[in-house]
């Protein structure tokens, strides 16, 4: 089974084959749990999402194309997760949760913001940090991992121009900040 990549691996698993499902796990859940506690510090939310992309993974593997469509299987994965954690995100702010009294809260930040901050200033940091949640990771998308305004498209599962104005209300709001 180890000699198999990802891409093999997921045809098992669209035959039902829980050994190779176990095996694609072993291989990919460290990275893709790395890549989502990027964007949230959160680890329940990450632990959440992380089950929710492997449930989607066994459910749907048959519609994977495969590199005949365009696409790499750690790339399909990612966008499965990419996608999970938005819904959680937005989930969380329509439905923000009273943490309980005896519970300590704890407030981490990003290691992204965290990063940005430390990187490019107070000033800046702040600028970054009022900015609307859907503009921020846009900016972060594209910005930090990257990536083209179709892969954050993609990515976020926004039309493409839905992308490019939230770039550019993200970019006039910092400017207008920094002024």
């Amino acid at each position: 089974m180890t000699e198999l990549d990802e891409e093999h691996l997921l045809r098992r698993v669209a035959r039902a084959d829980r050994a190779a499902f176990d095996e694609l796990y072993r291989r990919t859940s460290p990275w893709l749990a790395l890549r989502l506690r990027r964007r949230c510090s959160d680890d329940g939310m990450v632990a959440e999402v992380m089950q929710d992309t492997y449930l989607a993974v066994w459910r749907a593997a048959g519609s994977f194309t495969g590199l005949q469509g365009g696409g790499s299987a750690a790339g399909w994965l990612w966008t499965i997760a990419a996608r999970r954690l938005v819904d959680a995100m937005r989930k969380r702010a329509r439905h923000p949760e009273t943490p309980s009294e005896e519970l300590p809260v704890r407030s981490t930040p990003a290691a992204e913001d965290e990063a940005l901050a430390g990187s490019i200033g107070d000033e800046v940091g702040a600028a970054l940090s009022r900015l609307a949640p859907e503009l921020r990771a846009v900016l972060h998308a594209m910005v930090l991992d990257g990536l083209t305004v179709r892969e954050t498209s993609i990515l976020l599962g926004l039309p493409e121009g839905t992308v490019k104005s939230r770039a550019r209300r993200a970019r006039t709001t910092l400017k207008e900040a920094l002024s």
